[in-house]
């Protein structure tokens, strides 16, 4: 299966993960708008990217227990 970076691997999870990209971009404090967002800094992109692993791992340690 190929897919590219920016691609989710199940097409129809788009939605939910752009949904919990906002979710993680509001919980660090950084201004993500729907459509194009180039006018980031790489230290808040980053925040926003570690945030959404975070919760992740968080999740599935979760799930474990």
């Amino acid at each position: 299966m190929s897919t590219t970076s920016n691609q989710p691997a199940v097409p129809s999870a788009r939605e939910a993960l752009n949904k919990f990209k906002m979710e993680a971009a509001q919980e660090v404090g950084v201004n993500l708008k729907q459509g194009y967002n180039g006018d980031l800094t790489s230290r808040e992109a980053g925040s926003v990217g570690g945030q959404m692993v975070k919760k992740m791992i968080q999740a599935y340690e979760n799930s474990m227990q």
